[in-house]
């Protein structure tokens, strides 16, 4: 699947710029064109793949270049404002070679959760390509500020994209991580699960055919049930073809029974182990898998019966599949499931938008209140000296 990747914000950009590393590096040509929008100009002086002409400074009339300061309804403002100089950069993308647009965002932040929902809405009033989101929600501990700004912005990123990929961090942060090395490790673990999904149809000349290729329309027609959707990974090592790695699976002899029942267990632990965001499976719309790695120990029987269990699984009668063959020594395995429902940590995100919209007005009350009365207090104290 080939994409027009837009980063917008801190986190978007730098996810983008992984996404460009990781296709240069395999060789997938997924990304056709890598956009980074900012309001911080350092934030994107740290950006290192992304082609400088691509890097969209806006908000200098207002910020200056100094970000928004995690201010969502100013980063919307200002993408607003200056879609003009965005589409300056989206001017250049090839759309002809383009399957879908992915704007990317961390959606605790000001630009990314403000700007991306705006920047989503201009592609769709524009473009005839879907225009699908990937929002990155806060870890909890990363202070109130963020969860309410995840909380405003999260129903808008769904409303204005074809269908919102979410990942939440709350899942993968580790205990006594730092914070740089917590988002680098993050934003791999995005890249590699994402990467393989987008990268499964797309062949180079001499590269090995699947048997089932899951193309750019398998995907689109998967994620056309619109809402949100979470992806699951999971892989094994097989032996190298070079020697020296010991596996489970033999490069020499490939029993039938014992490859079927690995890839199905692979399927397994892609849909119920760590997905990108934690949700009960039975709630999915529709949904898709793919495994990947070397040919030899990519068994179709294998493949189709995981597809079956996901279909039992998730009682839903869309499931698509399809294999990926890789030079690489793992068999990995990819699970889209699209319009979840039943997602604990979004039912959360909700009750803090509710709550938060409840509270609102009775806070600016008490401030205004509190501003008339230490206004009024020290009216007193002058009348009282003269």
């Amino acid at each position: 699947m080939k994409l027009a990747m837009i980063g917008v914000g801190q986190a978007g950009g730098k996810i983008v710029d992984k996404f460009v590393e990781y296709d240069q590096r395999t060789g997938s040509n997924v990304v056709r064109s890598a956009i980074a929008v900012n309001t911080a100009k350092t934030d994107l002086a740290g950006i290192e793949h992304i082609p400088e002409e691509n890097r969209v400074l806006i908000g200098q009339a207002r910020v200056k270049g100094h970000g928004v300061g995690a201010d969502n309804e100013m980063g919307a403002e200002i993408a607003q404002e200056d879609i003009g100089e965005i589409q300056g950069a989206i001017d250049q993308v090839p759309v002809h070679e383009v399957d879908a647009f992915l704007v990317i965002a961390g959606m605790g932040g000001g630009t990314g959760s403000g700007g991306a929902p705006v920047i989503a809405s201009h592609l769709k009033r524009i473009y005839t390509e879907p225009v699908y989101g990937l929002g990155v929600l806060p870890a909890k501990d990363e202070g109130g500020i963020y969860t309410l700004n995840a909380a405003r912005s999260f129903k808008t990123f769904v409303d204005e994209v074809d269908n919102l990929l979410v990942f939440d961090n709350d899942v993968w942060r580790e205990t006594g991580e730092s914070v740089r090395g917590g988002y680098d490790r993050i934003n791999e673990e995005i890249v590699r699960r994402f990467g393989v999904l987008f990268a499964a149809g797309e062949v180079q000349a001499g590269d090995e055919v699947g048997e089932s290729v899951v193309d750019s329309s398998e995907i689109i027609n998967t994620l056309a049930c619109g809402g949100v959707s979470t992806i699951g990974y999971a892989t094994e090592q097989v032996e190298n073809p070079n020697g020296g790695l010991l596996s489970r699976f033999s490069d020499k002899e490939l029993d039938a029974t014992e490859t079927t029942n690995r890839l199905t267990s692979l399927v397994r632990k892609a849909a119920l182990g760590r997905l990108t965001m934690p949700c009960e499976v039975r709630s999915t719309d529709r949904s898709l898998v793919v495994v990947a790695g070397p040919q030899d120990h990519l068994n179709r029987k294998g493949i189709e019966r995981g597809r079956q269990w996901l279909e039992n699984e998730t009682a839903s009668m869309e499931v698509r599949g399809g294999d990926y063959p890789l030079n690489e020594d793992h068999v990995a395995a990819v699970t889209l499931l699209a319009g979840v429902t039943d997602v604990p940590r979004i039912k959360d995100l909700q009750g803090v938008a509710v709550e938060t919209q409840d509270n609102i007005g009775e806070i600016r009350a008490e401030s205004q209140q509190n501003l008339n009365d230490l206004v009024h207090d020290e009216g007193d104290e002058l009348e009282a000296l003269f």
